[in-house]
C-alpha cells in the first residue's frame, strides 16, 4: 500500500506542476503577450498533461488547460462572445502522426481531399460583417470569449470596410506583421533607443491590444482571412469553395492554399512550402490540414477542444528547450568516462530526444551546465543531439553545479587524467563496462552484425559468465542446447543466433579493423584502410610514416593504429580470430576514379527510388567519391531522394549543387 501511496503522490506532484507551468504559460502568451517558454515547450508540457489526464482521470482539475481552447481575457477590452466557438487545433509533429490522422479519419468511413495551408504565425481573428460593411472584430480569447479589437482592425488594409455583397457574415482569419515591417520597426525604435520588438507573432498581438488605435495604424498590420463557420449558409459544399468565396468578397486569402488527395500529397506540400519557409515576406510555424468537404466535416465533429477534420503539422525545430535534470557517467570500450545529459523528453526534428553526450568535464564547466537547468540542445549535422548552452536567466537558484567524478562508476577504480588534460578514463582493463561495450561494439550492425546478440543480451551472456572475450563468441555453438534452456531463448532464435555468427566470418575485412575497437576509427576510416592494404597482415606490418600519409587518417589516428597492432594482446586476438575461420582480407569493389565523383564531397538525404542509403554511399565510395552525413560549405553535391528534409533546405541555401538519382547516374556513365 505504501508503494501505491508514494506512486500517487508523485503523480499528483507532477501533475500539479505541469499545471502552474501550463497556466503560468497560457497567461504569459495570451494575456501579456509576454511568452518565458516556446511554444515546443508548451506543446511538451501539455502532451505530458494529456497523457497522465488520460492514464488517472482522478487528477483532472477543473483549471486544467486540456479544458481550455486559448487564453484569458485582458481587462480593459469589451468581452465578446463567438455565437460559434473558435476552437484550436490539434497538433502533428512527423510523417507517422499525418499517417494515423488520415487513418483515423479513414476509420469513419470517408475518404477525403485535404486542404493544405500555410500556418500564419499571427493573432487569430474574427470579422463580423452587417450589410456588407465591416461591423466588429474579436480575438479568440478562450475560444468561447474573446475581446473586442474593432477600433484597431479597421487601421489594417487588408481587412475591408465593405465587402462586395451586401450580406451579414462572419469571417476568421490571422493577423501578422511582415518581417520587413518589423526589421523597419526596429530600426527606428533603435534609433528611439526603445526596446527591439521581440519577433512577428508578439508584435502583432502587441500592436492589436494598443489602446490608441494611431499606434496599430503606424504598425502596418497585415490579415489572411482562412475560415468560413458556417458556409452550409451560403450554399457552400467545400472548404476550398469556402476560401474562394471569401476572396470573391474582397477578403485577402493565401496564394499557397492547395487541395491535395492524400497523404502523399501533404508530405510534398509540407517539404516545398517548409523549403521555401525563410523566402516568405511573413513567418510561419506550420502546415494546417483540412478535410475538404463539408458534409464529411460535420460527420467527423468535434472533441472539446479541436473539430476533428483539421490539425496542424508543426516544423521541426531546429534548436528546442527542455530540462537538464541529471549527468550520469558512461564507460566507454577503451575505459573514456563520458558526462551525458538526462533531458525531459522533447521532440526534436521529429524524434523524441531524452539523453545527450556531454562529451567531457571541461564541456560543462565552459557551458556553465547545472542540473535542474532549462538548456538549448540541437542536432549536430542533423543527426546526433548537442547541449548548445543553458538557458540561465530561468534559474531560480536550486540548480546544483557540476562536479566530475574521480572513480569509475562501474568499478570504483581510481580515473586518470589523459595526457591532453581533458578526458578521464578508467585504466582496469578487466572493468565489466568496458569489457561489455568491447563487445557489443563488435557485434553491432556496422560492425560484425551479428543478429541476436543485442546489447541486453550480451550484457546477460557476460553477466553469466557465457561470453568473456571476443572470441568466445565463437564458441557458443558448442553450448547451443545449454543456451536453448535459458529464460527467453528457444530453439529457432539460439539456432538463428548461431547462423549470424556462422555468417560474420565472411564479413569483409573492414567490418573487423571498425568492430575490434581501434581508438577513433569509425566505419569510414576502416573501410579506408581495408581498401588500401586488402589484408590484415598488410595493415598490421605498415609504418607510422605510411599510415599518416593516407588521405583522411592524418597524424592522430595513424599512431592509434600503429599502436593498436604494436599491442601482444591485440595481435593475439587477431591470431585468434583468424583460428577461428574468421576472413581478413578486402572483398569490396576496388577503386574506380571516376572524374565527375572523385575527391568530392557528397551527402545523400531523403529516400531514394532505386538504391539503399548505405548502396548509394558504396557506389560514391567505389568511384573515388567521398561521403558526409552533414552538409556544410565544404560539401560538393548533396544527392536528394524524395522527403529530403533539412539538408536539403542547407544545401539551397548554401549555394550546393543538388542531384537527383537521374543525374547521379548520369554522371556515373560519363567517365
Amino acid at each position: 500500500m505504501n508503494i501505491l501511496r508514494n506512486y500517487g503522490d508523485i503523480m499528483q506532484e507532477r501533475y500539479d506542476e505541469l499545471l502552474n507551468i501550463l497556466n503560468k504559460a497560457n497567461y504569459e502568451y495570451h494575456v501579456l503577450d509576454n511568452p518565458t517558454i516556446t511554444d515546443q515547450e508548451y506543446d511538451k508540457y501539455l502532451r505530458e498533461l494529456i497523457d497522465l489526464e488520460i492514464a488517472h482521470p482522478e487528477l483532472a482539475r477543473p483549471d486544467s488547460p486540456t479544458n481550455k481552447i486559448g487564453g484569458e481575457v485582458i481587462e480593459g477590452f469589451e468581452k465578446v462572445r463567438h455565437d460559434i466557438p473558435m476552437l484550436s487545433l490539434s497538433n502533428v509533429f512527423n510523417e507517422s502522426e499525418i499517417i494515423n490522422f488520415d487513418d483515423r479519419i479513414k476509420k469513419e468511413g470517408e475518404n477525403p481531399n485535404y486542404v493544405c495551408e500555410l500556418k500564419i504565425d499571427g493573432l487569430s481573428v474574427s470579422l463580423k460583417y452587417k450589410n456588407g460593411l465591416f461591423f466588429s472584430a474579436a480575438t479568440r480569447g478562450d475560444g468561447v470569449v474573446g475581446e473586442n479589437i474593432t477600433h484597431n482592425v479597421k487601421t489594417i488594409r487588408s481587412i475591408p470596410l465593405k465587402i462586395n455583397k451586401a450580406i451579414d457574415i462572419e469571417v476568421r482569419g490571422e493577423i501578422f506583421m511582415s518581417k520587413k515591417t518589423l526589421k523597419s520597426l526596429n530600426e527606428l525604435r533603435e534609433k528611439e533607443g526603445l526596446p527591439l520588438l521581440q519577433n512577428c507573432r508578439n508584435a502583432a498581438a502587441g500592436s492589436i491590444r494598443q489602446l490608441d488605435s494611431k499606434i496599430a495604424e503606424q504598425r502596418k498590420l497585415d490579415a489572411f482571412i482562412y475560415h468560413l463557420p458556417n458556409p452550409e449558409d451560403y450554399g457552400i459544399k467545400t472548404h476550398y469553395e469556402a476560401l474562394e468565396f471569401m476572396k470573391s468578397l474582397g477578403f485577402k486569402t493565401n496564394p499557397n492554399n492547395k487541395i491535395v488527395s492524400d497523404v502523399k500529397g501533404i508530405i510534398e506540400y509540407i517539404n516545398e512550402k517548409g523549403s521555401l519557409r525563410e523566402s516568405l515576406p511573413y513567418d510561419i510555424d506550420g502546415v494546417v490540414i483540412k478535410v475538404n468537404e463539408i458534409d464529411a466535416q460535420k460527420r467527423l465533429g468535434y472533441t472539446a477542444k479541436y473539430p476533428k477534420w483539421a490539425t496542424a503539422y508543426k516544423f521541426p525545430a531546429t534548436e528546442v528547450l527542455t530540462k537538464l535534470t541529471d549527468i550520469i557517467f558512461t564507460v566507454g570500450r577503451t575505459g573514456l568516462i563520458t558526462p551525458n545529459a538526462v533531458l525531459e523528453p522533447v521532440i526534436l526534428q521529429g524524434s523524441t530526444i531524452r539523453r545527450a553526450t556531454l562529451h567531457n568535464e571541461q564541456y560543462v564547466l565552459e557551458k556553465d551546465l547545472r542540473i535542474g537547468d532549462i538548456v538549448s540542445i540541437r542536432k549536430a549535422g542533423d543527426v546526433i543531439p548537442e547541449v548548445v548552452n543553458s538557458v540561465t536567466e530561468r534559474r531560480n537558484g536550486n540548480e546544483i553545479a557540476f562536479v566530475m567524478i574521480k572513480k569509475c562508476p562501474i568499478c570504483g577504480s581510481d580515473l586518470v587524467l589523459s595526457k591532453s588534460g581533458i578526458d578521464y578514463f578508467c585504466t582496469n582493463d578487466n572493468c565489466p563496462k568496458r569489457n561489455i561495450e568491447a563487445l557489443i561494439h563488435y557485434v553491432e550492425r556496422k560492425a560484425m552484425n551479428i543478429d541476436g546478440l543485442g546489447e541486453r543480451i550480451v550484457e546477460d551472456f557476460y553477466n553469466m559468465k557465457i561470453i568473456n572475450t571476443i572470441e568466445d563468441i565463437y564458441s557458443l555453438n558448442e553450448r547451443k542446447q545449454e543456451l536453448i534452456e535459458l529464460e527467453g531463448f528457444g530453439e529457432k532464435s539460439v539456432s538463428n543466433l548461431l547462423e549470424s555468427i556462422e555468417k560474420s566470418k565472411t564479413n569483409s575485412l573492414e567490418r573487423l579493423i571498425y568492430g575490434i575497437g581501434i581508438s577513433g576509427i569509425g566505419e569510414k576510416n576502416a573501410k579506408i584502410l581495408a581498401k588500401k592494404y586488402i589484408n590484415i597482415d598488410n595493415l598490421i606490418n605498415a609504418s607510422l610514416e605510411e599510415l599518416i600519409e593516407i588521405k583522411d587518417i592524418g597524424p592522430i589516428l595513424a599512431k592509434n593504429v600503429y599502436d593498436f597492432f604494436r599491442d601482444s594482446h591485440n595481435i593475439l586476438l587477431i591470431n585468434n580470430l583468424k583460428k577461428l575461420g574468421i576472413n581478413m582480407q578486402y572483398k569490396g569493389e576496388v577503386i574506380t576514379e571516376n572524374p565527375n565523383i572523385v575527391n568530392k564531397k557528397f551527402v545523400v538525404t531523403g529516400t531514394l527510388s532505386n538504391y539503399g542509403r548505405d548502396e548509394i554511399k558504396s557506389i560514391i565510395e567505389n568511384n573515388g567519391g567521398i561521403t558526409s552525413e552533414s552538409v556544410s560549405k565544404k560539401t560538393d553535391v548533396v544527392i536528394v531522394g524524395e522527403n529530403p528534409g533539412s539538408k536539403y533546405d542547407k544545401a539551397r541555401e548554401l549555394g550546393i549543387e543538388i542531384w537527383d538519382e537521374q543525374k547521379l547516374e548520369e554522371m556515373l556513365t560519363l567517365s
